[in-house]
């Protein structure tokens, strides 16, 4: 029997970007605001990215070759929303199951003054173990705010320098 729906995280952001820049550093410029700590390959991570399609794979590249993909997308639609399979279990393994893996959308929105960046992680019931406690992992201080929080660093950097230099 599976575990009753557990409450999303939510995280909202505004940007002072517009809609197609904050998509671009969400998905293009993964690797200068994702850090190498909350990934398998640690240190030695040598790249992390999106494939730019449904049907894509969100990855890393490790030492010697190693890849493990981490999201699987389910939709892409520049610059306005970008969704997908969220594959780490609640144990932080590879959970290459999509019935066992939750769901993250991320929206951008125009705002008179730049972008809004909602973003959504549902579905934790569905991973094995104890989706509620993954769910506070993810809410809480080393979860999406920390990352939404580097994020949004960089987001501001770029409105300071050109927008270049957004590699994986």
């Amino acid at each position: 029997m599976s575990e009753a729906a557990i409450q999303p995280v939510e995280q909202t952001l505004d940007l002072g970007v517009e809609a197609g820049d904050a998509f671009a550093v969400f998905t293009d410029g993964l690797r200068t605001w994702w850090p190498s700590e909350a990934t398998w390959s640690g240190a030695g991570l040598e790249s992390i990215g999106i494939e730019p399609f449904v049907g894509g794979f969100c990855f890393e590249r490790g030492p010697h070759g190693l890849r493990l993909d981490w999201g699987r997308v389910t939709g892409w639609e520049p610059p306005r929303r970008l969704h997908f399979a969220w594959l780490i279990g609640a144990d932080r393994t590879p959970e290459p199951n999509p019935a066992h893996a939750s769901d993250v959308e991320v929206t951008f929105e125009p705002i008179a003054r730049g972008s809004r960046l909602t973003l959504v992680h549902r579905g934790f019931e569905r991973h094995r173990g104890d989706g509620r406690a993954y769910r506070a992992a993810m809410a809480g201080e080393e979860g999406w705010p920390m990352l939404l929080a580097r994020y949004r660093a960089v987001v501001v950097r770029r409105t300071e320098a050109p927008w270049e230099g957004l590699t994986t």
